[in-house]
């Protein structure tokens, strides 16, 4: 490992094997659950809850940005390597491409049986993982607002899309809400991770933590709370 070690972070396990802690760190766990909790809000907007669609649209997401996107941006042009080399770029490109094919067959298998109109996200959201991840076209989509657009705005519509196959103002109106949460937690994700790398004050690192574990949690404690009233009631 290097200097710029990833390791001591909040969401990373103090226990277990090397390997198994850099590959939760990895996965961002609390952020990769904000973006499944999107999808979630999207499922239920659209007031039409089905609990097979509801784990196929999770599935397809946790997978295609949990694991494949967080893979593809460790071996991005990026020169700092804060999770090491203990996956080399063959590996992590099986496990991009693994993860990607089990998407997208899973993502089509749902547009087949329900909503056609999911292609047309999953196009996009393969656009941006590549896109972001390896800062493709000069770096023009690895900023805030297109991180947002991928992994707040469009989860919440494949959410919703899934269940009526269609897009209203009402439903891109509400995509604001993710769009905005995702803005401000990538927005103290970057404050915060320069201050944890730079060392200079831990009071203030310390303060964007808890912010980012509030904000993580919060979101994703809502969700479970909601689906388990609406399934429930």
């Amino acid at each position: 490992m290097n200097d710029d070690t990833r390791l001591n972070e909040w969401f990373v396990p103090k226990f277990g094997p090397i390997k198994f802690r850099i590959i939760c760190g990895m996965l961002f766990l609390p952020y990769t659950g904000m973006c499944v909790s999107f999808v979630v809000w999207g499922v239920l907007f659209s007031g039409s809850l089905s609990i097979e669609k509801l784990i196929g649209i999770i599935l397809v997401y946790f997978v295609s940005l949990g694991v494949s996107a967080h893979f593809a941006d460790s071996i991005g042009s990026k020169k700092l390597k804060p999770w090491g080399n203990i996956f080399s770029r063959k590996q992590a490109w099986l496990i991009i491409i693994f993860g990607l094919g089990f998407s997208y067959f899973l993502g089509m298998l749902l547009a087949i049986l329900f909503a056609p109109m999911l292609i047309i996200i999953g196009i996009v959201e393969g656009f941006f993982l590549f896109a972001y991840n390896f800062e493709l076209f000069g770096g023009k989509f690895h900023n805030n607002f297109w991180f947002s657009v991928s992994w707040g705005a469009l989860p919440f519509l494949a959410g919703y899309v899934l269940s009526v196959n269609s897009i209203t103002f009402e439903s891109l109106l509400f995509s604001g809400i993710p769009f905005g949460l995702s803005y401000v937690e990538i927005k103290l994700s970057r404050k915060y991770k320069y201050l944890k790398r730079s060392k200079v004050n831990s009071a203030i690192t310390d303060h964007y933590e808890f912010y980012l574990k509030v904000l993580s949690l919060s979101v994703i404690g809502f969700t479970i709370i909601l689906t388990g009233w609406i399934i429930l009631v």
